[in-house]
């Protein structure tokens, strides 16, 4: 044991004085919310730009449907013919040319109404098209089968659903989906983790054998103590990081908060929320906007539960590969013979990140969802996006959480076995690539 805790001292210390290690320690938060932010400032300079519609309206209708917004402007062209009008479209750069042909008939003038523009226009510029015509459209079939103008506009008016839970606390549309960004976000994390970090074992490992002092470590060591001691050195260096991120993106969310004035004494006033029973549907005050009632439901979230989980889920998920990359790492004598392995471990966390997004939003109860947040190699990343939702009624049952660790702690003790095995074999052989049923016998040894 006191063999065990020198290497991982020493594996450990290695990492965190590393100055690239600190440096991005440390500019790791700064860079991800400038990012975040750069894309932010991009998107709405992108959306700023105003587009310019020619339109030419050679029907009685749509006279008075289409009007001007800040992002969209619209010309209209008279007395020209549609070669005409696409000529001058093309020379003065408009976003294109919208020409609604001459009938009688409604119906026939929506269908045989054409856009014209240089390329394949987005569904930014299409859709408030296609809007005016279909209610135009819905408005003459209701017209139709006799209801007047004036009924129509009262019967138009858009309705949004008022939404719940059964004891009483008002729903914010989107906030599941918000649940499945922050567990996708930290199973992400997750899985950013055992790549890099794993990698970091595995380049450890082929660096001491090619360089021969593997053979003088052991000499004193056994081949076991050495690759468990690279692994947990190296898990304790990643959390040490992942703790530094955590204090300093709470530290950026408050700052985030102040920036855009939410009101953080208003947060743990649950009587926004959870004293507005259904029955009597008080509105909310006036000072209450949307953005706080989402910093309410975003500090709602079992955050303790979460965290805790994570550190969990990442020390297992993590022992599990890096035990794989260690052994890999024993295997080869240099990085570029490591391809034809690294795929089959990542393959795994790559459908973990897709499968996961893609089930944990349409049904995060569903069987896929709990399928893959049940096998070993998927549920460090999957069982996470679920989590955010709690755990017992309404989130993930207790049992699953048990069965789920439980498996995991059973599948690194068979794979720490088995990585050994190739690890005390692999250490000490030289100028070799081997083959998958190579390393398959030196399980047997």
């Amino acid at each position: 044991m006191n063999k065990l805790s020198l290497i991982i001292k020493r594996e450990y210390l290695a990492k965190v004085r590393n100055k690239s290690f600190v440096i991005m320690t440390f500019l790791s938060p700064i860079l991800m919310v400038g990012m975040i932010l750069l894309i932010a400032y991009l998107t709405k300079v992108n959306d700023s730009q105003k587009r310019i519609i020619a339109v030419i309206n050679e029907s009685d209708y749509f006279s008075t449907d289409f009007n001007s917004t800040e992002r969209t402007s619209y010309v209209f062209l008279k007395d020209l013919s549609l070669q005409a009008a696409k000529d001058s479209t093309l020379s003065l750069g408009l976003s294109g040319l919208l020409h609604i042909p001459d009938h009688s008939d409604l119906h026939e003038v929506a269908q045989n109404s054409y856009f014209y523009s240089k390329e394949a226009p987005s569904n930014i510029v299409i859709d408030p098209l296609e809007d005016i015509f279909e209610e135009r459209l819905r408005q003459r079939k209701l017209i139709d089968i006799g209801v007047s103008t004036e009924e129509f506009t009262t019967i138009s008016d858009r309705y949004e659903i008022k939404i719940a839970t059964f004891s009483g606390e008002q729903n914010l549309k989107g906030i599941n989906e918000m649940k499945a960004f922050i567990g996708g976000g930290f199973g992400y994390l997750i899985m950013m983790f055992i790549i890099i970090y794993g990698g970091f074992v595995m380049r450890s490992v082929i660096e001491e054998k090619t360089s021969r002092i593997i053979e003088v470590i052991i000499s004193s060591v056994k081949p076991f103590q050495l690759m468990l001691g690279k692994i947990i050195g190296t898990s304790l260096a990643g959390i040490t990081q992942f703790a530094i991120w955590i204090i300093s993106a709470s530290l950026l969310m408050f700052g985030v908060f102040l920036v855009f004035g939410i009101d953080l004494t208003g947060l743990s006033d649950q009587s926004v929320i959870a004293s507005n029973p259904i029955s009597s549907m008080s509105p909310l005050p006036a000072t209450t906007n949307t953005m706080q009632l989402y910093a309410i439901e975003f500090l709602q979230i079992p955050w303790f539960m979460l965290i805790s989980l994570f550190i969990v889920y990442f020390i297992l998920g993590y022992l599990i590969y890096s035990s794989i990359y260690a052994a890999i790492g024993a295997a080869v004598d240099n990085e570029t013979d490591t391809q034809q392995f690294i795929f089959p471990i990542i393959l795994p966390l790559m459908l973990a990140i897709y499968v996961g997004f893609f089930s944990v939003f349409s049904n995060p109860n569903g069987p896929i969802a709990v399928a893959f947040s049940l096998f070993p190699l998927t549920s460090p990343i999957v069982m996470l996006m679920r989590l955010p939702g709690g755990i017992g009624e309404g989130g993930v049952p207790l049992w699953q959480v048990i069965v789920s660790i439980l498996f995991l702690i059973v599948t690194f003790i068979g794979i720490v076995w088995l990585a050994a095995k190739i690890y005390r074999v692999g250490i000490l052989m030289y100028g070799k690539k081997p083959t998958y049923r190579e390393l398959y016998k030196w399980l047997k040894y």
